[in-house]
């Protein structure tokens, strides 16, 4: 996954030839389900494919969006499936930024929000997954997880005193993040195999740019009510949470429910490049829009008569 390096952009491709190189590039976002792969070494934070200008890339964007508000249409009045989308990163990363922008044409009435902050008492005496099951997406709607129940291992696991107030019996203790990455899985699967896409995006951002937008977020008196004290403690974690997100990404991307590794430290190619997942996605499914049966158009033929003697 060494190419996933930035290329020259001394000879800028045509918009068509990007569009086809953008394809080719977010194939190489999927962590390779059942290999092993160091977020550090293969997965690049700066990385933008071919795109060099934003305002190439924002254009592109916007075509998308439109193009995912036509497909959640005949989603819901298909109503066969639903589309769960998942977002995980560290602090800064632009998980909010990117759900914003990717959704902003989107229907309010088919889609849903969810940012799950600490747990409640209430869902800390259910299981771990009790409260985002109660979350997911019904037939014909783009459900949003901003934070999941993947952070059952990852700050969990960073902070394992957590896991004191989950109760647990003795035996839940033994090589509890195998059994969780275990469990996960099976979850993912049982909600695919019964009609919920699942997406998963990692947005990557370096240390570096994180820190860049730490500074902003004191310097700019508009963006201060975005920091915490505890992003700064968080963030002496690093490591820790590298390597946790390492463990989970190549635990859990599976051929049912992948991870994306995308690359964060450009917030515009962050947004294109979960938008044209999003979409090729939903292309994939060959959405349709319901046809009535031939007793259903006779009656609407009827209506209609009905309508047209009233004029």
């Amino acid at each position: 996954m060494s190419d996933n390096a930035p290329k020259s952009d001394s000879d800028p491709a045509a918009p068509a030839e990007k569009i086809r190189d953008l394809e080719q590039c977010l194939a190489k976002l999927i962590v390779p389900p059942g290999k092993k792969i160091v977020l550090a070494e293969d997965y690049n934070p700066s990385f933008t494919a071919e795109f060099t200008n934003k305002k190439e890339a924002q254009k592109q964007l916007e075509a998308n969006t439109a193009e995912l508000a036509e497909y959640q249409e005949i989603l819901y009045a298909q109503n066969t499936y639903a589309l769960l989308l998942i977002f995980q990163a560290m602090d800064a990363a632009g998980k909010d930024g990117a759900i914003k922008h990717v959704m902003s044409g989107v229907n309010p009435q088919g889609c849903q929000v969810y940012s799950f902050k600490a747990p409640s008492a209430e869902e800390l005496d259910h299981d771990y997954l009790w409260r985002s099951a109660r979350r997911l997406p019904e037939r014909g709607r783009i459900g949003i997880f901003n934070r999941s129940y993947y952070e059952e291992v990852l700050v969990v696991r960073v902070h394992p005193t957590f896991l004191d107030a989950q109760q647990l019996p003795d035996s839940a203790r033994p090589m509890i993040w195998e059994r969780r990455f275990e469990q996960i899985n099976a979850f993912e699967k049982y909600w695919v195999e019964n009609g919920i896409v699942v997406l998963k995006f990692f947005l990557n951002v370096s240390k570096e740019e994180q820190r860049q937008r730490f500074l902003a977020r004191i310097d700019e008196p508009e963006k201060n009510w975005k920091f915490a004290t505890a992003d700064v403690k968080e963030r002496g974690f690093w490591d820790e949470y590298q390597r946790a997100y390492q463990d989970c990404l190549n635990h859990t991307s599976t051929e049912w429910a992948p991870w994306h590794v995308v690359p964060a430290d450009r917030k515009w190619f962050t947004r294109l490049a979960v938008s044209e997942i999003i979409v090729r996605t939903l292309k994939r499914l060959n959405l349709r829009y319901p046809e009535v049966s031939k007793q259903r158009r006779r009656e609407l033929l009827e209506i209609r008569k009905l309508l047209e003697a009233e004029g």
